[in-house]
This record gives C-alpha cells, sequence and structure tokens, in this order.
C-alpha cells in the first residue's frame, strides 16, 4: 500500500497508516470501485458521508489486509472505523507484551463484550496476533450475524467462538466460565446515556458531514451499541464491579473511554476496587481522541508467570 503520508497517530503496527491505495483495494473488492471518485484535493477517495460507500471500504480493508470474506453486516448495525479498531488490538498488544519479555505474545486468549455484528475486533486480533477469542453479545441479531461472517471464513472457526449473553445487565458473568483464563478482556461501550443523547450525537454528526437532516448515518448502530443507562461511564464502572469476581481468571481487563472527562470518575472507581494497577493508553485518529482503560488485579510476577505459559 502507499506511504506517501503517513497517519502518524496510528499505531507503528497499524497497517492503516498510509493513505489508502485505492488500485488496490478495488482490485481486491471489485464492489468498491463504484464509490471511489477524485475528490476537491485531487485525491482518490470514498464519500464517507455515504453508508454504503463506508461498507464497502470495510469490506475491501477486511479482505484485501485480513484475508477476511464475505464481511457483511445487517442494515442500521454499527460498521466500525477499521482503522481505529486496529489501534486497539496494537496497543492491547504492547501492554501485554510488557509481562511476556518486551516481545509482543501470540496465541493468547482474549474475551470481547460486545463483540456486534460486525466481530471486528475478534477478525483483526486473530490474524494479526492468533489470538483466540471468546466474543460475547447480548443482541440475537448481531449473534447471528458475526456467526454468519465466521461461517464465510471457516478457518477462523478454531480462534473464534461467539457466547450469547442472556442476562441484559451482565457483563462477565454468564460468559466466563469456571475454569476459564483470559489474558485479556477487550471492550468498545455504548458511548451515550440515553437514546435522545444518541439521536442527538447522531445529528451533530449527520451536520458535521454535511448530510441533510434525516439522512442514514454513515457508521449507524442500534440501541445497545450506542448508548445505555448511564453511558460508557456507567458501563465501565459495571465492568470493574464485576471483574472483582473475576480477577483471577484474566489478566487485563480493559475497554475504550470516547470522553476523557469520564476518567476521574472511572479511576476513582478503580481505587475503589483496590484493582494492583492501572493504565491510561491515549489513542488517536484523525481528530478523534480516545483512550484505553486497563486494570489488572494480579501482581507483575503473577502476570509474569501467566504469560510465560504462552
Amino acid at each position: 500500500m502507499k506511504n506517501t503520508v503517513e497517519k502518524t497517530q496510528l499505531h507503528p503496527r497499524n497497517r492503516h497508516r498510509g493513505r489508502y491505495d485505492f488500485p488496490a483495494l478495488i482490485q481486491s473488492h471489485p464492489p468498491l470501485a463504484e464509490f471511489v471518485s477524485v475528490n476537491q484535493h485531487g485525491d482518490e477517495s470514498v464519500d464517507f458521508a455515504n453508508p454504503a460507500a463506508v461498507r464497502a471500504l470495510n469490506q475491501a480493508l477486511l479482505l484485501h489486509f485480513y484475508q477476511i470474506q464475505n464481511w457483511t453486516i445487517p442494515e442500521g448495525f454499527l460498521c466500525p472505523p477499521v482503522p481505529g479498531r486496529a489501534d486497539y488490538v496494537h496497543h492491547l498488544a504492547d501492554l501485554l507484551a510488557e509481562d511476556h519479555r518486551r516481545v509482543v505474545p501470540r496465541k493468547l486468549t482474549i474475551l470481547d463484550i460486545g463483540c456486534g455484528a460486525n466481530c471486528i475486533y475478534p477478525l483483526i486480533g486473530h490474524r494479526e496476533y492468533e489470538w483466540r477469542f471468546t466474543g460475547s453479545e447480548v443482541n440475537e441479531e448481531a449473534m447471528k450475524a458475526a456467526s454468519a461472517i465466521l461461517a464465510a471464513n471457516p478457518d477462523l472457526n478454531r480462534g473464534v467462538r461467539l457466547r450469547r449473553q442472556k442476562e441484559a445487565k451482565a457483563i462477565f458473568s454468564g460468559i466466563i466460565h469456571k475454569n476459564e483464563f483470559y489474558h485479556a478482556v477487550m471492550c468498545n461501550p455504548p458511548f451515550h446515556d440515553s437514546a435522545a443523547a444518541a439521536q442527538q450525537g447522531s445529528q451533530r454528526k449527520i451536520r458535521n458531514l454535511g448530510l441533510a437532516k434525516n439522512a442514514p448515518l454513515n457508521f449507524g448502530g442500534q440501541q445497545d451499541e450506542l448508548w445505555c443507562e448511564g453511558g460508557e461511564k456507567a458501563f465501565i464502572g459495571r465492568m470493574i464491579t464485576e471483574s472483582l469476581n473475576f480477577g483471577r481468571q484474566c489478566i487485563w481487563f480493559t475497554s475504550l473511554v470516547s470522553r476523557k472527562e469520564n476518567l476521574p470518575d472511572i479511576w476513582r472507581a478503580l481505587e475503589e476496587a483496590e484493582v494492583t494497577a492501572y493504565r491510561t493508553i491515549e489513542m488517536a485518529q484523525g481528530q478523534k481522541q480516545s483512550r484505553i482503560i486497563a486494570w489488572t488485579f494480579m501482581e507483575k510476577p503473577a502476570r509474569e508467570r501467566q504469560m510465560s505459559r504462552v
């Protein structure tokens, strides 16, 4: 892929640091061609305000870089930006490497809370590092869509499994089974604290993209993908509380945090939970700033012992 201009904010191992090489992407996924045109700056691009264009670009990226066949999601479900999702995977790999002689570990066992219809973290994480994933999901339609992606890629069957979360308020209970062990948890929690806030956020994004008032949102999203009572701060707070019961079955619990102003309350909750250590890992993609919060109940020698078994 062309690297004449690098997105230097992305992780150094991120495959998407260079500008999109649209001829190569179209060769991998010909349906992308109808959405590619020359923009006002004289560069080939797609209309990121068009949901179909964003979906086609994702299909091309996942096929070209990660050999994911027939990736698709139901109408209205979250269509994730692949470069940013890949960044989370790579930063998590660096965190785990700290307890693995500074060597990025492969063939770990990872839990993705709310894998969604797109199943994006298991797809990228397994292809990049051969990590074995369990993806939990509360939405039945999302589970069916993620299962269809795995069915279209039979080589993923041993690397990714899905579990339905039957209790809407639970996060780890019912998902982490007795005697199971995970090297890390990943999560992209619901961002907004109400349906109204989610709708306002969608309308703000539509305005920023210069779209008509009732235009479809390019990245979509279902209710349980976009909002929950209390928003991401409350969801991560529940994660912290529940993680107390699973502190010996997982090395690092992690989650994305979109709102920087939520960090003080999250840090306070971690200190009240008396975690052994926690980290805040900054990330950025273009103008979008984000970060990962990570915490553990294991001392470093115990973490190193677990990682030495990989």
